[in-house]
């Protein structure tokens, strides 16, 4: 395929984008005529938020050789992601969801037509030519590894790549407990991953329910004491919480969250989270400063439908930390 970078991406992310198909107005799906056609992936979110700031990024998966994969593709190129990394598969198509509209900041209903899809069909070999010299940082989350055992298998190999190559790791747990076979394989999985990230990036439900811990300090220890040099959890409107060793000594403490005047849809808040932070730290920023990034970011984007139409550029980026200074 296709691509217009001479050298290759510093960032690397990886997973499933699908077509998504939002509906023009609220109600049940089975009752919606009009749906309008966007992007959809945890991952590729992350990766467009980050090459708006400026980062050379590239995306690792596999889509169908059908209409939605060239849609995909073409979506993240206008982006500027760079897509060495992207294999057209012949065999498997290209996964979708149909999403509701959202009510009163309620999250929105999903399903899910993915099963079978190219990216579930991700393996090892698929990261033959990644160029690991070049990265400084790659991002991970828990829905790559719930899509099948081979796709499992890449993300092990990923996260051992990078850091046998020096790269920085983080690692968002996205749970999506209807992939998984059990809850106990899940925890298992996602905890082990999670072992081998710098950076661990959960929500307070994910993290209680992942470590069987009940406090946002105790639930960073457990990470902390996996090997990660940070943790930092999402508390939803309350903004978010950080332990870790990041800046020479250990410390802890939460930084509240931006006050936002309409939540439109919740989805996406946590790959704008990611955004704030993994771009904070690449930019040289202190632990506070990137979990109040994190917020900011996470804040624009439950004001838009799409889960990423709200994740700013640089200059936007910019004015918002002047409006809300960040420590």
């Amino acid at each position: 395929m296709p691509h217009s970078f001479s050298n290759p991406p510093e960032i690397l992310t990886f997973g499933e984008a699908m077509a998504m198909f939002v509906a023009d107005s609220p109600g049940d799906l089975s009752n919606i005529d009009r749906f309008h056609r966007r992007l959809a992936g945890a991952d590729n979110n992350v990766a467009i938020g980050l090459s708006r700031l400026g980062f050379h990024v590239g995306w690792l998966s596999r889509v169908g050789t059908d209409s939605f994969g060239g849609f995909i593709q073409a979506a993240l190129t206008a982006e500027g992601i760079d897509d060495r990394y992207i294999h057209a598969d012949a065999q498997h198509p290209t996964g979708l969801l149909f999403k509701e509209r959202a009510q009163n900041g309620a999250d929105p209903r999903v399903e899910y037509f993915r099963r079978g899809s190219a990216a579930s069909h991700l393996t090892i070999d698929d990261a033959r030519n990644v160029d690991f010299q070049a990265l400084n940082h790659l991002h991970a989350t828990g829905i790559t590894p719930a899509l099948s055992e081979s796709a499992c298998q890449l993300s092990h190999h990923l996260m051992e790549e990078a850091r046998a190559h020096g790269a920085s790791i983080s690692f968002d747990p996205n749970l999506r407990p209807s992939l998984w076979p059990s809850e106990n394989v899940m925890r298992s999985t996602l905890n082990e991953l999670a072992s081998r990230a710098d950076w661990v990036l959960p929500g307070l439900s994910e993290g209680q329910l992942l470590t069987g811990q009940k406090t946002p300090y105790d639930i960073a220890g457990y990470y902390l004491d996996q090997g990660a040099s940070a943790v930092i959890i999402k508390l939803g409107p309350e903004g978010s919480y950080y332990r870790g060793n990041l800046d020479g000594q250990e410390e802890s403490f939460t930084v509240a969250g931006c006050h936002v005047a309409e939540v439109v849809d919740t989805v996406g808040a946590g790959d704008g989270f990611a955004v704030g932070v993994i771009s904070a730290l690449l930019d040289g920023r202190t632990a506070r400063q990137a979990a109040q990034r994190g917020n900011l970011i996470g804040a624009q984007a439950i004001q838009v439908v799409g889960d990423m139409e709200g994740l700013p550029n640089r200059e936007q980026l910019l004015a918002l930390e002047v409006d809300q200074p960040i420590g």
